[in-house]
């Protein structure tokens, strides 16, 4: 798996590219981790590139939820593959975040009109 990151208006987009598993799950919680650490309150997690998500990878999107609420800010999913947003839905997660279908709209979502 690899993770780029990009800033745009203000906003955080996190992509991972490839499989979210147990092997490479503990890099994905330490970027996330360390963007919270460092103030950063308005993140997108871009799946356009993301090709399978397991247990341990909806894990990390669970804490990094948790660092991002009472505040201002928040979190958006975008751009779900299929297999990935199977595997939230078959999970029961997917009421539990936003989802947008595409970057922009994650990005919209977060910054406002």
């Amino acid at each position: 798996m690899q993770i780029t990151e990009q800033r745009d208006r203000g906003v955080v987009v996190v992509a991972p590219v490839g499989r979210i598993d147990s092997t490479t799950s503990a890099a994905l919680e330490g970027h996330v981790q360390a963007l919270v650490r460092a103030g950063e309150r308005r993140i997108v997690v871009d799946f356009a590139g993301t090709d399978y998500i397991s247990s341990a990878g909806l894990r990390v999107m669970l804490v990094l939820a948790k660092g991002l609420r009472g505040g201002p800010g928040g979190l958006v999913f975008c751009a779900m593959t299929e297999p990935v947003r199977q595997v939230f839905d078959l999970a029961g997660f997917l009421p539990l975040f936003v989802i947008e279908p595409s970057r922009d709209a994650a990005i919209a979502r977060l910054v406002g009109p």
